[in-house]
């Protein structure tokens, strides 16, 4: 990986050195990664129904009226948002609004967005690696399982990885030729990521900024300020639409989910933010922001520390290749150690390497709300690193010390796939004894010194492949092939039923609404077909329906909207037909209790198949 041993390495026939195969093939090999790909994401698609149902009735609504679009809100009369920035709901309504609203709409765009991102790893990684490094990237991030989950499910989470990927591919560029237009495309990208899930976008720019700060090709000067403007362009991308949001009339716009002074950019310090990392309530969360649950909570991500990205939440999920992605980062940024301050392979390992330790340390130490299907933000720099470094260490494995390296990555990635698998014991037993072995007998291989035969060399590097690579495909199939449902979804092996948590206290699924207060609802003309207690009660009901439905009190019943008497109003303008009991009740500050005391003294109660309502028209 220095010069001298790269230019070794390049000597060789072409034949010999599998990372540089011709060029005919790279072209069909793609086609071949973007077909396959796409088959394992849009294949059982819709056996996931409208997947988070919180998420998808936000859609609903924006099918059904711009500002809801525009805000994403959770009901077309616009009460209250979500508890997110709008942007995936951005990309999924406009989805909706094309095609009509249904399972295969609400789900296929993160499809989508999951076969761009890894068409997109690619060509950032075949810029400074080469085609084969690319390839290896991309069916890395393609098979990771908690991709193979969440490139098939409408949380706002596959837009994020999908920006985050091109904000690295914008920042190679930029870093090629020190070109601050790159840059700034780098910021907007980011900007936008900051638009889908807020604070968490911002985890890679300090590998971003490190990167263009030590290797672009131009004075210090210069790199700063090109930075500088890069920032820029993160606050203008990001903040347009917190000073839409702010300067719109209150009165005329829903309420900010989850904050608690009805500001975006509250939300994003406090519940989505400082309060994610720190614990506590952090803003309108209610219980949500509280800590992560302990060791034992798996949909909670598990106890914080050091091990949280290999412990039983976040294990299965996307550590198949960290232990081999660790151990490649230190060898790559030991044989550039020398290189010249512009060398690429240093600058890619810096992106990438510093993407993903800084993503998986906040996410390991994380004293809030953390869930294990975060971490498809930390997949593509695991594929990214592994694939940089594994091709480079195999480029020079006629040196000992690069052999060393690599056969530490291939036997590090048999061991933890092994302690992986028995974790789900009964699960195709003997894959872990197959991995084991081959893994083992793969390194020493390696370690000695693969004799330079054509026929050996291939039957090796294919060895060296599936050892790596066999564990997490298998459970990435094995997800995609599962039902998920909630908003809590998992990977791995189904236990019974389909895969996914509803949030704490409410229905995960639209399937909580009776068909017969469904058809009730849809046969309303009010603004409302009806309130009830939390967000996702409401969205149950409105996917069941059709219709508008207040969720009082927002995610966690705690958002202060409506206040009792904006309901009072709805109800006295006739805007309204039914108030349905259940749900959570209010938090602090949250007045879905008192709304709840309020119809109850004043309206009489009925049951609509198996649930309690309150006819609210007079």
């Amino acid at each position: 990986m220095t010069t001298a041993l790269v230019s070794r390495v390049e000597s060789r026939p072409v034949g010999e050195n599998i990372a540089k195969p011709p060029d005919r093939w790279v072209r069909p090999a793609v086609f071949g990664l973007l077909v396959a790909t796409a088959l394992l994401y849009f294949w059982n698609l819709t056996a996931s129904g409208y997947g988070n149902s919180f998420y998808a009735a936000a859609v609903q609504s924006g099918t059904q009226d711009w500002k809801a679009w525009l805000f994403g809100s959770l009901d077309a009369g616009n009460v209250l948002t979500v508890d997110k920035p709008p942007a995936a709901l951005w990309v999924t309504t406009a989805f909706a609004r094309l095609f009509g609203f249904s399972s295969f709409t609400v789900l296929a765009p993160q499809a989508l967005m999951g076969v761009a991102s890894v068409g997109l790893l690619y060509l950032t990684v075949k810029r400074t690696s080469g085609p084969v490094a690319g390839l290896f990237a991309g069916a890395a991030l393609a098979l990771t399982p908690v991709a193979a989950l969440m490139f098939k499910f409408n949380n706002p989470d596959a837009l994020l990885t999908l920006l985050l990927i091109a904000g690295a591919y914008c920042t190679i560029r930029a870093i090629e030729k020190a070109s601050p237009r790159w840059l700034v495309f780098a910021g907007v990208a980011i900007g936008f990521g900051f638009l889908t899930k807020m604070m968490q976008a911002f985890l890679v720019l300090p590998a971003f900024g490190l990167a263009y700060l030590i290797a672009a090709p131009a004075s210090l000067g210069k790199r700063l300020l090109h930075l500088l403007s890069a920032v820029v362009s993160v606050i203008v991308s990001a903040g347009w639409f917190i000073a839409l949001v702010d300067l719109w009339p209150t009165a005329s716009r829903p309420y900010i989910g989850g904050s608690t002074d009805d500001s975006l950019l509250e939300l994003a310090l406090g519940y989505n933010g400082l309060g994610r990392i720190f614990g506590g309530s952090g803003g309108g969360g209610g219980m949500m922001a509280g800590g992560s649950g302990g060791g034992g909570n798996v949909s909670f991500g598990g106890e914080s520390g050091l091990t949280r990205m290999f412990g039983a939440s976040f294990g299965g999920e996307v550590s198949w290749l960290l232990p081999a992605a660790l151990i490649g980062l230190v060898a790559g940024l030991w044989f550039t150690r020398r290189a010249a301050g512009t060398d690429r392979t240093r600058a890619a390992l810096i992106v990438w390497g510093g993407w993903m330790l800084v993503t998986a340390l906040v996410f390991s130490y994380m004293s809030g709300i953390v869930h294990p299907y975060y971490a498809v933000a930390l997949a593509p720099s695991i594929a990214a690193v592994v694939a940089i470094s594994g091709t480079s260490l195999w480029r020079g494995r006629a040196h000992p010390g690069p052999r060393v390296f690599l056969s530490l990555m291939i036997a590090a990635s048999a061991v933890w796939a092994y302690i992986l698998l028995d974790r789900d014991a009964d699960w195709l037993p003997a894959l872990r004894w197959i991995i084991a072995g081959l893994g083992l007998v793969t390194a020493t291989v390696v370690l000695v010194g693969v004799p330079p035969m054509r026929k050996l060399v291939a039957v090796v590097a294919t060895a060296a492949v599936l050892t790596v690579g066999l564990g997490t495909a298998a459970y990435a199939v094995e997800t995609a092939s599962q039902a998920h449902s909630g908003s809590i979804p998992t990977s791995g092996p189904a236990t019974g039923g389909e895969r996914g948590f509803g949030g704490m206290g409410g229905p995960g699924r639209e399937e909580g609404a009776s068909t017969e207060l469904g058809t009730a609802l849809a046969a309303t003309t009010t603004k409302w077909a009806a309130a009830t207690s939390s967000s996702q009660s409401a969205a149950s009901l409105e996917l069941a329906s059709g219709k508008s439905v207040i969720g009082i009190g927002g995610w966690s019943g705690s958002d202060p909207a409506p206040t009792l008497a904006e309901f009072q109003q709805y109800v006295a303008d006739g805007e309204i037909t039914y108030y349905v009991e259940g749900g959570r009740g209010g938090g602090p500050g949250g007045g879905s209790n008192e709304i709840a005391e309020w119809v109850a003294e004043n309206f009489t109660a009925t049951t609509v198949g198996d649930q309690t309502v309150y006819h609210l028209l007079s």
